[in-house]
């Protein structure tokens, strides 16, 4: 709340100074007080300029006890799993019966529950009308079948592959206590995975973002016909190549996913679903960052 008056502040200060003139300020108040803010100024030496800034302001303690209610859920779903050893052996036996159904679970749910933080980081909230929670879960749960059977086809090849360059034991290796060949065999496997299906993966994912905000994020937007071609060239591919594939796929994935193949393989699509908490608030906070930056872009542009 004080950022923000103070940004407004300093962004006035050089708007009414006597370098500027025609200075004309407008701000609208929506739900959630959501402000957005135009700044007009004539500069006596260029042309009119005209920025437009957006703000979240929450209330604090409302979001507080928000914030306190979702942990207690959280808390509240999970513990179970840990006091419980009938529940975790349920679960357990389960997961190695209907491994395909249980990635599409966990996907459903903890992929989900990342993009649901991620918001909150970026936004305050921890959903809005037409985010969409529901499509987007339904995206992840068939992502999570999808990587469990990529993680099948890479766990399996890439070790055969390994053996063919003369890696000895290179399948076995895998399944053997840890070891540095084992670290080396599962960076193969992660990397391998990384470099050839992550990328078809979260392209897949971004396209059916946009689609499920273009349709308002109703089940019933999402369940229209997506226009992969359209979109595929509306992404923002300077953001795809430069931070998503060039730096989530060499400094996050392909480390921590190789931490996954050193795992027992029935608790890797669970870590790997994990991992999508994490690279939500990760995102979350670049974003956040990203937006900094053009705020003081913004500030830069009147001194």
């Amino acid at each position: 709340m004080n950022w923000l008056f103070v940004f407004i502040r300093n962004v006035n200060s050089h708007l009414f100074s006597p370098h500027y003139k025609d200075v004309s300020y407008r701000g609208t108040t929506m739900k959630n007080m959501h402000v957005v803010c135009e700044f007009h100024g004539k500069d006596l030496e260029t042309n009119f300029v005209t920025i437009s800034v957006c703000f979240y302001i929450n209330d604090v303690s409302m979001n507080s006890r928000k914030d306190l209610f979702f942990l207690l859920g959280v808390v509240a779903f999970f513990l179970p799993f840990f006091i419980f050893d009938k529940v975790f052996e349920t679960y357990y036996q389960f997961n190695l019966e209907h491994g395909l159904l249980m990635s599409f679970i966990k996907f459903f749910i903890l992929a989900t529950l990342g993009e649901v933080i991620g918001l909150r980081i970026k936004t305050g909230t921890y959903h809005y009308k037409g985010f969409g929670l529901l499509p987007r879960a339904l995206v992840w749960g068939f992502l999570g079948m999808t990587i469990y059977m990529a993680f099948a086809i890479f766990a399996a090849g890439t070790p055969v592959f390994l053996e063919k360059l003369g890696f000895e034991d290179a399948g076995t290796i895998l399944y053997s206590d840890l070891s540095w060949k084992k670290v080396v065999v599962s960076f193969s496997i992660s990397a391998a995975l990384n470099l050839f299906y992550a990328p078809v993966m979260m392209t897949f994912h971004k396209i059916t973002d946009i689609h499920i905000l273009e349709n308002g994020g109703t089940i019933g937007g999402f369940l229209k016909p997506i226009h992969f071609a359209r979109i595929f060239k509306e992404i923002n591919w300077d953001v795809q190549w430069n931070f998503v594939f060039k730096r989530t796929i060499p400094l996050f994935w392909i480390p921590a996913q190789t931490i996954t193949f050193l795992l027992p393989e029935e608790f890797r699509v669970l870590f790997a679903a994990f991992l999508g908490i994490v690279l939500g608030v990760l995102l979350a906070i670049a974003a956040l960052k990203n937006s900094v930056k053009k705020s003081d872009s913004v500030q830069s542009a009147f001194n």
